[in-house]
Protein backbone atom coordinates (compact mmCIF):
# COMPACT_ATOMS: atom_id res chain seq x y z
CA UNK A 1 0.00 0.00 0.00
CA UNK A 2 0.87 3.54 -0.60
CA UNK A 3 0.09 7.14 0.75
CA UNK A 4 1.47 10.29 -0.51
CA UNK A 5 1.33 13.85 1.78
CA UNK A 6 1.58 17.57 -0.24
CA UNK A 7 2.63 20.46 2.07
CA UNK A 8 3.10 24.06 1.12
CA UNK A 9 4.81 25.94 4.51
CA UNK A 10 2.75 29.14 2.79
CA UNK A 11 -0.40 27.06 3.10
CA UNK A 12 -1.30 27.03 6.69
CA UNK A 13 -4.51 25.89 8.98
CA UNK A 14 -3.43 28.16 12.06
CA UNK A 15 -1.48 28.25 14.72
CA UNK A 16 -1.60 26.16 17.70
CA UNK A 17 -3.05 27.40 21.08
CA UNK A 18 -1.37 25.69 23.80
CA UNK A 19 -4.23 25.10 25.69
CA UNK A 20 -4.99 22.42 22.56
CA UNK A 21 -3.40 20.12 25.11
CA UNK A 22 -5.49 20.53 28.51
CA UNK A 23 -6.83 17.89 30.88
CA UNK A 24 -9.56 18.04 32.86
CA UNK A 25 -9.67 15.99 36.79
CA UNK A 26 -13.24 15.29 38.33
CA UNK A 27 -14.38 14.33 41.29
CA UNK A 28 -15.30 10.83 40.09
CA UNK A 29 -13.48 7.76 41.24
CA UNK A 30 -10.03 7.87 41.77
CA UNK A 31 -9.00 11.19 39.90
CA UNK A 32 -8.61 13.06 42.79
CA UNK A 33 -8.24 10.68 46.04
CA UNK A 34 -5.56 8.45 45.62
CA UNK A 35 -4.92 10.20 41.99
CA UNK A 36 -3.40 13.51 42.22
CA UNK A 37 -4.20 13.66 46.23
CA UNK A 38 -2.86 11.16 48.51
CA UNK A 39 -1.63 12.58 51.79
CA UNK A 40 0.58 9.57 53.30
CA UNK A 41 1.91 8.76 50.31
CA UNK A 42 5.89 8.06 50.22
CA UNK A 43 5.92 10.60 47.44
CA UNK A 44 3.55 13.09 49.09
CA UNK A 45 4.20 16.73 49.50
CA UNK A 46 3.36 18.47 52.37
CA UNK A 47 -0.35 19.60 50.65
CA UNK A 48 -0.89 15.82 49.56
CA UNK A 49 0.07 16.34 46.70
CA UNK A 50 1.44 12.85 44.74
CA UNK A 51 5.16 14.24 43.30
CA UNK A 52 5.29 10.98 41.04
CA UNK A 53 2.20 11.99 39.19
CA UNK A 54 3.06 15.66 38.91
CA UNK A 55 6.17 14.53 37.54
CA UNK A 56 4.10 12.68 34.56
CA UNK A 57 1.56 15.35 34.42
CA UNK A 58 4.74 17.75 33.41
CA UNK A 59 6.35 15.29 30.90
CA UNK A 60 2.72 15.82 29.46
CA UNK A 61 3.24 19.53 29.41
CA UNK A 62 -0.20 20.22 30.00
CA UNK A 63 -1.00 23.46 30.15
CA UNK A 64 -4.29 24.16 31.59
CA UNK A 65 -6.80 21.84 33.36
CA UNK A 66 -10.42 21.84 34.14
CA UNK A 67 -12.19 21.40 37.56
CA UNK A 68 -14.04 19.92 39.07
CA UNK A 69 -16.64 18.54 36.48
CA UNK A 70 -17.91 16.99 34.98
CA UNK A 71 -21.34 15.57 35.89
CA UNK A 72 -20.00 16.32 39.59
CA UNK A 73 -20.05 20.12 38.81
CA UNK A 74 -23.98 20.02 38.49
CA UNK A 75 -24.71 19.27 42.04
CA UNK A 76 -21.56 20.60 44.03
CA UNK A 77 -21.70 23.82 46.43
CA UNK A 78 -17.93 24.91 46.00
CA UNK A 79 -18.50 26.64 49.69
CA UNK A 80 -18.52 22.70 51.24
CA UNK A 81 -14.74 22.44 49.94
CA UNK A 82 -13.14 25.20 51.39
CA UNK A 83 -12.36 26.55 54.94
CA UNK A 84 -10.88 23.71 58.04
CA UNK A 85 -10.99 20.15 56.71
CA UNK A 86 -12.60 19.00 59.70
CA UNK A 87 -15.44 21.46 59.73
CA UNK A 88 -16.33 20.60 55.76
CA UNK A 89 -19.73 18.57 55.05
CA UNK A 90 -19.36 15.18 53.67
CA UNK A 91 -22.23 14.60 50.99
CA UNK A 92 -23.28 12.75 48.60
CA UNK A 93 -22.48 13.12 45.05
CA UNK A 94 -25.94 11.60 43.21
CA UNK A 95 -23.78 12.07 39.45
CA UNK A 96 -21.46 9.15 40.54
CA UNK A 97 -23.40 8.09 43.16
CA UNK A 98 -20.42 8.37 45.52
CA UNK A 99 -19.47 9.84 48.97
CA UNK A 100 -17.64 13.02 49.07
CA UNK A 101 -15.71 14.06 52.35
CA UNK A 102 -14.73 17.34 50.20
CA UNK A 103 -11.48 17.26 51.83
CA UNK A 104 -9.90 18.70 48.17
CA UNK A 105 -11.83 21.72 46.94
CA UNK A 106 -10.92 25.15 45.26
CA UNK A 107 -7.97 26.21 47.70
CA UNK A 108 -6.33 22.87 47.27
CA UNK A 109 -6.77 22.91 43.57
CA UNK A 110 -5.53 26.31 42.82
CA UNK A 111 -2.44 25.06 44.97
CA UNK A 112 -1.91 22.02 42.73
CA UNK A 113 -2.17 23.67 40.15
CA UNK A 114 0.97 26.21 41.20
CA UNK A 115 3.12 23.08 42.09
CA UNK A 116 2.28 21.41 38.69
CA UNK A 117 2.51 24.12 36.48
CA UNK A 118 -0.65 24.44 35.04
CA UNK A 119 -3.58 26.61 34.69
CA UNK A 120 -6.69 26.55 36.27
CA UNK A 121 -10.16 26.45 34.24
CA UNK A 122 -13.01 25.99 36.64
CA UNK A 123 -16.88 25.42 36.32
CA UNK A 124 -19.44 27.20 37.86
CA UNK A 125 -23.02 24.68 38.81
CA UNK A 126 -25.89 25.86 36.61
CA UNK A 127 -27.91 22.23 37.80
CA UNK A 128 -28.85 23.48 41.38
CA UNK A 129 -26.14 26.29 41.60
CA UNK A 130 -27.32 30.11 41.29
CA UNK A 131 -26.25 32.93 39.18
CA UNK A 132 -25.63 34.10 42.76
CA UNK A 133 -23.53 31.25 43.99
CA UNK A 134 -21.00 31.30 40.42
CA UNK A 135 -20.82 35.11 41.06
CA UNK A 136 -19.81 34.37 44.59
CA UNK A 137 -17.42 31.46 43.22
CA UNK A 138 -15.70 34.14 40.77
CA UNK A 139 -15.52 36.86 43.65
CA UNK A 140 -13.97 34.00 46.07
CA UNK A 141 -11.44 33.73 43.57
CA UNK A 142 -10.24 36.47 41.57
CA UNK A 143 -11.45 39.94 43.39
CA UNK A 144 -8.47 41.18 45.42
CA UNK A 145 -9.66 42.25 49.05
CA UNK A 146 -12.31 43.96 50.92
CA UNK A 147 -15.43 41.85 50.01
CA UNK A 148 -16.87 38.96 51.94
CA UNK A 149 -15.51 36.18 49.68
CA UNK A 150 -12.28 37.94 48.83
CA UNK A 151 -12.07 38.52 52.57
CA UNK A 152 -12.76 34.91 52.97
CA UNK A 153 -10.16 33.87 50.62
CA UNK A 154 -7.48 35.53 52.51
CA UNK A 155 -8.99 34.13 56.07
CA UNK A 156 -8.45 30.83 54.69
CA UNK A 157 -5.04 31.38 53.93
CA UNK A 158 -4.36 33.12 50.31
CA UNK A 159 -3.74 36.44 50.71
CA UNK A 160 -3.44 36.50 46.87
CA UNK A 161 -6.35 36.60 43.95
CA UNK A 162 -6.12 33.44 42.04
CA UNK A 163 -7.47 35.63 38.67
CA UNK A 164 -8.51 32.76 37.43
CA UNK A 165 -9.08 33.55 32.98
CA UNK A 166 -11.76 30.32 31.99
CA UNK A 167 -14.87 29.44 33.41
CA UNK A 168 -17.30 26.78 32.22
CA UNK A 169 -21.04 27.90 32.44
CA UNK A 170 -22.36 24.49 33.94
CA UNK A 171 -21.65 21.24 32.75
CA UNK A 172 -23.51 18.77 29.17
CA UNK A 173 -26.80 20.64 30.42
CA UNK A 174 -28.36 19.03 26.94
CA UNK A 175 -27.96 16.27 28.72
CA UNK A 176 -30.99 13.99 30.72
CA UNK A 177 -28.68 12.31 33.17
CA UNK A 178 -27.65 15.91 34.49
CA UNK A 179 -28.63 16.96 37.47
CA UNK A 180 -31.34 19.63 37.10
CA UNK A 181 -30.72 19.09 33.31
CA UNK A 182 -32.36 22.14 31.04
CA UNK A 183 -33.78 22.62 28.04
CA UNK A 184 -31.61 24.94 25.87
CA UNK A 185 -34.24 28.32 25.66
CA UNK A 186 -33.93 27.29 29.86
CA UNK A 187 -30.36 27.01 30.27
CA UNK A 188 -29.35 29.78 27.77
CA UNK A 189 -31.70 32.28 29.81
CA UNK A 190 -29.83 30.70 33.09
CA UNK A 191 -26.11 31.24 31.27
CA UNK A 192 -26.80 34.66 30.19
CA UNK A 193 -27.79 35.74 33.62
CA UNK A 194 -24.81 33.87 35.39
CA UNK A 195 -22.50 35.39 32.27
CA UNK A 196 -23.74 39.70 33.73
CA UNK A 197 -22.78 38.55 37.06
CA UNK A 198 -19.45 37.41 36.57
CA UNK A 199 -18.33 39.89 33.89
CA UNK A 200 -19.59 42.23 36.29
CA UNK A 201 -16.97 41.39 39.24
CA UNK A 202 -14.17 40.26 36.57
CA UNK A 203 -14.88 41.69 33.03
CA UNK A 204 -11.26 39.71 32.01
CA UNK A 205 -12.78 36.71 32.19
CA UNK A 206 -13.50 33.91 29.15
CA UNK A 207 -16.23 32.33 29.06
CA UNK A 208 -17.43 28.41 27.62
CA UNK A 209 -20.99 27.80 27.24
CA UNK A 210 -21.99 24.45 26.76
CA UNK A 211 -23.22 23.06 23.76
CA UNK A 212 -23.78 19.36 22.86
CA UNK A 213 -22.73 16.86 24.64
CA UNK A 214 -22.29 14.51 21.18
CA UNK A 215 -23.50 14.09 18.36
CA UNK A 216 -25.22 11.52 18.87
CA UNK A 217 -28.07 13.51 21.41
CA UNK A 218 -31.40 14.13 19.85
CA UNK A 219 -31.20 17.88 20.41
CA UNK A 220 -27.81 17.78 18.04
CA UNK A 221 -27.09 20.76 16.40
CA UNK A 222 -30.70 22.78 17.37
CA UNK A 223 -29.32 22.75 20.71
CA UNK A 224 -25.93 24.38 19.49
CA UNK A 225 -27.88 26.94 17.43
CA UNK A 226 -30.08 28.23 20.19
CA UNK A 227 -27.56 28.49 22.88
CA UNK A 228 -25.09 30.19 20.12
CA UNK A 229 -28.13 32.92 19.26
CA UNK A 230 -29.15 33.52 23.01
CA UNK A 231 -25.28 34.03 24.59
CA UNK A 232 -23.07 34.79 21.14
CA UNK A 233 -22.40 38.42 22.88
CA UNK A 234 -21.32 37.25 26.31
CA UNK A 235 -19.03 34.18 25.74
CA UNK A 236 -15.69 33.11 24.42
CA UNK A 237 -16.10 29.51 23.40
CA UNK A 238 -18.68 26.79 23.02
CA UNK A 239 -17.85 23.22 23.80
CA UNK A 240 -17.87 19.74 22.76
CA UNK A 241 -17.64 16.68 24.69
CA UNK A 242 -17.24 12.87 22.62
CA UNK A 243 -15.73 9.79 23.35
CA UNK A 244 -15.40 6.78 21.15
CA UNK A 245 -15.03 3.06 22.19
CA UNK A 246 -14.70 -0.47 20.69
CA UNK A 247 -17.96 -1.69 19.55
CA UNK A 248 -17.02 -4.77 18.03
CA UNK A 249 -15.87 -3.18 14.52
CA UNK A 250 -12.73 -2.52 14.28
CA UNK A 251 -12.34 -0.39 11.07
CA UNK A 252 -15.49 1.89 12.84
CA UNK A 253 -12.96 2.38 16.00
CA UNK A 254 -10.51 3.40 13.98
CA UNK A 255 -12.40 5.81 11.95
CA UNK A 256 -12.71 7.56 14.85
CA UNK A 257 -10.88 10.68 13.86
CA UNK A 258 -13.08 11.12 10.94
CA UNK A 259 -16.57 11.62 13.18
CA UNK A 260 -14.43 13.92 15.68
CA UNK A 261 -13.75 16.50 12.05
CA UNK A 262 -17.29 15.90 11.01
CA UNK A 263 -18.75 17.02 14.55
CA UNK A 264 -16.58 20.16 14.19
CA UNK A 265 -17.35 21.08 10.93
CA UNK A 266 -20.75 21.18 12.32
CA UNK A 267 -20.06 23.14 15.01
CA UNK A 268 -18.26 25.53 13.04
CA UNK A 269 -20.90 25.80 10.70
CA UNK A 270 -23.47 26.90 13.57
CA UNK A 271 -20.96 29.41 15.39
CA UNK A 272 -20.67 30.69 11.80
CA UNK A 273 -24.26 30.97 11.11
CA UNK A 274 -25.13 32.52 14.48
CA UNK A 275 -22.40 34.85 14.01
CA UNK A 276 -24.19 36.12 10.60
CA UNK A 277 -27.04 36.27 12.23
CA UNK A 278 -26.00 38.70 15.00
CA UNK A 279 -24.17 40.50 12.93
CA UNK A 280 -20.86 40.07 15.04
CA UNK A 281 -17.51 40.84 14.24
CA UNK A 282 -15.99 38.47 17.34
CA UNK A 283 -16.13 34.52 16.00
CA UNK A 284 -16.11 32.20 18.97
CA UNK A 285 -14.40 29.56 19.38
CA UNK A 286 -14.71 26.10 20.50
CA UNK A 287 -13.24 24.63 23.51
CA UNK A 288 -13.66 20.50 22.98
CA UNK A 289 -13.35 19.82 26.87
CA UNK A 290 -14.04 16.71 26.49
CA UNK A 291 -12.52 13.38 24.88
CA UNK A 292 -11.21 10.52 24.51
CA UNK A 293 -11.35 6.97 24.44
CA UNK A 294 -14.01 5.30 26.96
CA UNK A 295 -15.34 1.88 27.12
CA UNK A 296 -18.68 3.36 28.53
CA UNK A 297 -20.43 0.07 27.82
CA UNK A 298 -18.02 -1.69 30.50
CA UNK A 299 -18.86 0.69 33.58
CA UNK A 300 -20.23 -0.19 37.19
CA UNK A 301 -22.22 1.61 39.61
CA UNK A 302 -20.26 2.16 42.51
CA UNK A 303 -22.15 2.36 45.99
CA UNK A 304 -22.06 5.15 47.93
CA UNK A 305 -18.05 5.36 48.56
CA UNK A 306 -15.54 7.27 48.67
CA UNK A 307 -13.34 7.55 45.43
CA UNK A 308 -14.49 4.12 44.18
CA UNK A 309 -12.55 2.17 41.50
CA UNK A 310 -14.40 3.40 38.55
CA UNK A 311 -14.01 4.14 34.80
CA UNK A 312 -10.46 2.82 35.37
CA UNK A 313 -9.91 1.57 31.11
CA UNK A 314 -6.67 0.25 31.22
CA UNK A 315 -6.02 1.33 27.38
CA UNK A 316 -4.51 -1.29 25.05
CA UNK A 317 -2.16 -0.14 21.57
CA UNK A 318 -5.82 -0.31 19.87
CA UNK A 319 -6.79 2.57 21.68
CA UNK A 320 -3.44 4.43 21.44
CA UNK A 321 -3.80 4.27 17.64
CA UNK A 322 -7.81 5.82 17.91
CA UNK A 323 -6.39 8.19 19.97
CA UNK A 324 -3.62 9.58 17.68
CA UNK A 325 -5.48 10.01 14.85
CA UNK A 326 -7.84 12.22 17.49
CA UNK A 327 -5.36 14.39 18.02
CA UNK A 328 -4.58 14.93 14.59
CA UNK A 329 -8.36 15.89 14.41
CA UNK A 330 -7.78 18.39 16.89
CA UNK A 331 -4.42 19.69 15.69
CA UNK A 332 -5.76 19.92 11.85
CA UNK A 333 -8.83 22.62 13.52
CA UNK A 334 -6.45 24.56 15.42
CA UNK A 335 -7.42 27.21 13.52
CA UNK A 336 -11.16 27.36 15.25
CA UNK A 337 -10.47 24.73 18.53
CA UNK A 338 -8.30 27.00 20.96
CA UNK A 339 -8.94 24.43 23.81
CA UNK A 340 -8.93 20.89 24.31
CA UNK A 341 -9.24 19.11 27.74
CA UNK A 342 -8.37 15.31 27.66
CA UNK A 343 -10.56 13.30 29.46
CA UNK A 344 -9.57 12.70 32.36
CA UNK A 345 -5.90 12.97 33.41
CA UNK A 346 -5.24 10.30 36.52
CA UNK A 347 -6.55 7.12 36.62
CA UNK A 348 -10.22 8.01 35.45
CA UNK A 349 -10.16 7.27 31.51
CA UNK A 350 -6.73 8.33 32.06
CA UNK A 351 -2.86 8.24 30.68
CA UNK A 352 -1.75 7.81 34.07
CA UNK A 353 -2.43 5.51 36.67
CA UNK A 354 -1.95 5.03 39.86
CA UNK A 355 -2.30 1.96 42.85
CA UNK A 356 -2.96 3.68 46.39
CA UNK A 357 -0.26 3.48 48.16
CA UNK A 358 1.92 2.27 45.60
CA UNK A 359 3.83 3.35 41.85
CA UNK A 360 1.95 4.63 38.96
CA UNK A 361 2.63 3.93 35.45
CA UNK A 362 1.57 5.46 31.83
CA UNK A 363 -0.76 3.97 30.07
CA UNK A 364 -0.60 3.89 26.03
CA UNK A 365 -2.56 6.82 25.40
CA UNK A 366 -0.07 9.00 27.31
CA UNK A 367 2.92 8.69 24.39
CA UNK A 368 1.09 10.20 21.55
CA UNK A 369 -0.16 12.73 24.07
CA UNK A 370 3.48 13.51 25.03
CA UNK A 371 4.90 13.72 21.70
CA UNK A 372 2.16 16.08 20.10
CA UNK A 373 2.08 18.64 23.39
CA UNK A 374 5.51 18.82 23.26
CA UNK A 375 6.52 18.64 19.30
CA UNK A 376 2.91 19.79 18.26
CA UNK A 377 3.01 23.66 18.87
CA UNK A 378 3.49 25.95 16.19
CA UNK A 379 1.53 26.52 12.68
CA UNK A 380 -0.20 23.91 11.40
CA UNK A 381 -0.02 23.11 7.73
CA UNK A 382 -2.78 22.23 5.64
CA UNK A 383 -2.23 18.63 4.14
CA UNK A 384 -3.29 17.53 0.89
CA UNK A 385 -3.37 13.62 1.54
CA UNK A 386 -3.62 10.51 -1.11
CA UNK A 387 -4.26 7.54 0.94
CA UNK A 388 -6.30 4.06 0.44
CA UNK A 389 -9.60 3.81 2.39
CA UNK A 390 -11.82 1.73 4.03
CA UNK A 391 -15.48 1.89 4.67
CA UNK A 392 -17.09 2.68 8.15
CA UNK A 393 -20.24 3.72 9.78
CA UNK A 394 -19.28 7.30 9.36
CA UNK A 395 -18.27 7.21 5.55
CA UNK A 396 -15.23 6.69 3.57
CA UNK A 397 -12.16 6.92 5.73
CA UNK A 398 -8.17 7.08 5.42
CA UNK A 399 -5.97 4.42 6.41
CA UNK A 400 -3.54 7.15 7.23
CA UNK A 401 -4.12 10.39 9.47
CA UNK A 402 -1.76 12.93 9.36
CA UNK A 403 -1.40 15.70 10.62
CA UNK A 404 2.09 18.24 10.38
CA UNK A 405 3.64 21.48 12.25
CA UNK A 406 6.14 23.70 11.78
CA UNK A 407 7.91 25.80 14.15
CA UNK A 408 9.38 28.66 12.66
CA UNK A 409 11.82 29.99 16.01
CA UNK A 410 13.02 26.36 15.86
CA UNK A 411 12.78 25.61 12.39
CA UNK A 412 11.62 22.45 12.66
CA UNK A 413 8.31 20.29 11.00
CA UNK A 414 6.87 17.41 12.89
CA UNK A 415 4.72 14.73 10.93
CA UNK A 416 2.37 12.78 13.42
CA UNK A 417 0.99 9.75 11.13
CA UNK A 418 -1.10 6.92 12.12
CA UNK A 419 -1.43 4.06 9.84
CA UNK A 420 -4.48 1.90 10.43
CA UNK A 421 -4.49 -0.87 7.74
CA UNK A 422 -2.95 -4.32 9.03
CA UNK A 423 -0.62 -3.73 6.20
CA UNK A 424 2.94 -1.64 5.68
CA UNK A 425 1.93 1.60 4.09
CA UNK A 426 4.95 3.43 2.15
CA UNK A 427 4.78 6.83 2.39
CA UNK A 428 6.34 9.88 0.79
CA UNK A 429 5.74 13.68 1.65
CA UNK A 430 6.80 16.32 -0.03
CA UNK A 431 8.35 18.79 1.60
CA UNK A 432 10.07 20.98 -0.76
CA UNK A 433 8.97 24.50 -0.14
CA UNK A 434 10.82 24.26 3.08
CA UNK A 435 14.53 24.10 1.31
CA UNK A 436 17.15 21.42 2.43
CA UNK A 437 15.50 18.98 4.93
CA UNK A 438 17.02 16.52 7.46
CA UNK A 439 15.08 13.97 9.63
CA UNK A 440 16.29 14.12 12.93
CA UNK A 441 13.38 12.02 15.11
CA UNK A 442 11.45 9.19 13.83
CA UNK A 443 9.13 7.92 17.15
CA UNK A 444 7.56 4.50 16.94
CA UNK A 445 4.58 3.33 18.98
CA UNK A 446 3.47 -0.52 18.05
CA UNK A 447 3.27 -4.10 19.47
CA UNK A 448 2.98 -7.25 18.52
CA UNK A 449 -1.04 -7.08 19.37
CA UNK A 450 -3.35 -4.62 18.86
CA UNK A 451 -4.63 -6.02 22.73
CA UNK A 452 -1.33 -5.23 24.20
CA UNK A 453 -1.53 -2.90 27.37
CA UNK A 454 0.81 -1.35 30.16
CA UNK A 455 -0.24 -2.29 33.66
CA UNK A 456 1.11 -2.01 37.32
CA UNK A 457 3.00 -5.32 37.03
CA UNK A 458 4.30 -4.40 33.48
CA UNK A 459 4.02 -0.70 33.51
CA UNK A 460 6.79 -1.10 30.24
CA UNK A 461 5.05 -3.23 27.73
CA UNK A 462 4.20 -0.63 25.60
CA UNK A 463 6.80 1.70 24.71
CA UNK A 464 7.97 3.95 22.11
CA UNK A 465 11.06 3.80 20.31
CA UNK A 466 13.64 5.23 18.18
CA UNK A 467 12.93 3.82 14.57
CA UNK A 468 15.12 4.47 11.81
CA UNK A 469 15.20 7.48 10.39
CA UNK A 470 13.68 8.36 7.12
CA UNK A 471 15.36 8.65 3.60
CA UNK A 472 14.98 12.75 2.55
CA UNK A 473 15.85 13.26 -0.92
CA UNK A 474 15.43 16.56 -2.83
CA UNK A 475 12.75 17.67 0.03
CA UNK A 476 10.97 14.72 -0.40
CA UNK A 477 10.84 12.37 2.39
CA UNK A 478 9.81 8.65 2.27
CA UNK A 479 9.09 6.33 4.98
CA UNK A 480 7.64 3.07 5.68
CA UNK A 481 4.92 2.86 8.00
CA UNK A 482 4.24 -0.73 9.52
CA UNK A 483 0.89 -2.51 10.45
CA UNK A 484 -1.30 -0.37 13.05
CA UNK A 485 1.25 1.96 14.32
CA UNK A 486 1.99 5.69 16.03
CA UNK A 487 4.40 7.93 14.32
CA UNK A 488 5.96 11.23 14.98
CA UNK A 489 8.95 12.17 12.84
CA UNK A 490 10.54 15.01 13.41
CA UNK A 491 12.56 17.73 10.59
CA UNK A 492 14.60 20.60 10.31
CA UNK A 493 14.90 22.77 7.71
CA UNK A 494 16.90 25.79 6.23
CA UNK A 495 15.39 28.27 4.82
CA UNK A 496 15.96 28.98 1.20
Amino acid sequence: MKAKIFVDKNIKIGSVNKHLFGSFIEHLGRAVYTGIYEPGHPTADANGFRTDVIEMIRGLNVPIVRYPGGNYLSGYNWEDGIGPKAHRPTRLDLAWQTIEDNHFGTDEFIDWCRVAGVEPMLGVNLGTGTPEKAGNLVEYCNFSHGTYYSNLRIKNGHPESYNVKYWCLGNEMDGPWQICHLNAEDYAKKAVETAKIMRWIDPSIRLIACGSSGPEMPTYPEWDRIVLEELYDQIDYISMHRYYWDNGDLLDFFASYKDMNDFIQTIKATIDYAKAKKRSRKTVKISFDEWNVWYQNQQTPAGWVKAPHILEDIYSLKDALVFGGLMNTLLNNCDRVEIACLAQLVNVIAPIFTAEGGKAFKQTIYYPFEAVSNYGRGIVLQTTTDSPTFNSKYGETKYLSDAIVYNEENQEISIFLVNYADKDLDLTVELRSFGKIEAVEHLLLQSKDLLDKNTLDKPDNVLPEQAELPRVDNGRLSVKLVPHSYHMIRCRYIPQ
